[in-house]
C-alpha cells in the first residue's frame, strides 16, 4: 500500500512540474542580475528591465536584435532573434526569457509594453 501512494505522489510531482514548466523559472530585474552576474551564467530565467533609448540595432536583412536593458541606473547588453511585437521601442518595458552568456543576455521570447500606456497623466483643470 505505501509503495503505491510513493509511486503515486512520484508520479503527480513530476505531472505538476512539467506542467508548471515555465512559470517555475527565476525572475530577475537587470539590477539584481548585474550585482552578481556569475550566479546566473548559463542558466535560464525571465530578465525584466527598460529598454534603453537609442540602443536597438538590427542586422541587416535579419531579425536579430541587439539592445540594452537598464534599471536603477544598471544596463546589459541583451540580444533577440525573432520578429518583436510593435510594443517593442525606446523605454519600453520587456520581460525575456532566455539565458545569460558571458556578459549580455540571449533571449528566446520577449514580452514588451508599451510606456505610454502607463505614464501617468497630468490632472485635467476642469472648472478653474
Amino acid at each position: 500500500m505505501s509503495a503505491t501512494v510513493v509511486v503515486l505522489a512520484t508520479a503527480f510531482g513530476i505531472l505538476l512540474y512539467s506542467s508548471l514548466g515555465e512559470s517555475l523559472q527565476q525572475y530577475k530585474f537587470v539590477d539584481e542580475v548585474l550585482a552578481a552576474p556569475q550566479q546566473f551564467e548559463g542558466k535560464h530565467f525571465k530578465l525584466h528591465g527598460w529598454v534603453v533609448p537609442n540602443s536597438i540595432a538590427r542586422k541587416d536583412k535579419t531579425v536579430e536584435y541587439r539592445f540594452a536593458v537598464e534599471r536603477n541606473g544598471q544596463a546589459m547588453t541583451a540580444y533577440y532573434t525573432g520578429t518583436p511585437g510593435d510594443q517593442f521601442k525606446d523605454k519600453a518595458e520587456v520581460v525575456l526569457t532566455g539565458m545569460m552568456k558571458g556578459d549580455s543576455f540571449h533571449a528566446t521570447k520577449m514580452e514588451a509594453k508599451c510606456p505610454s500606456k502607463y505614464e501617468e497623466r497630468a490632472p485635467s483643470k476642469i472648472g478653474l
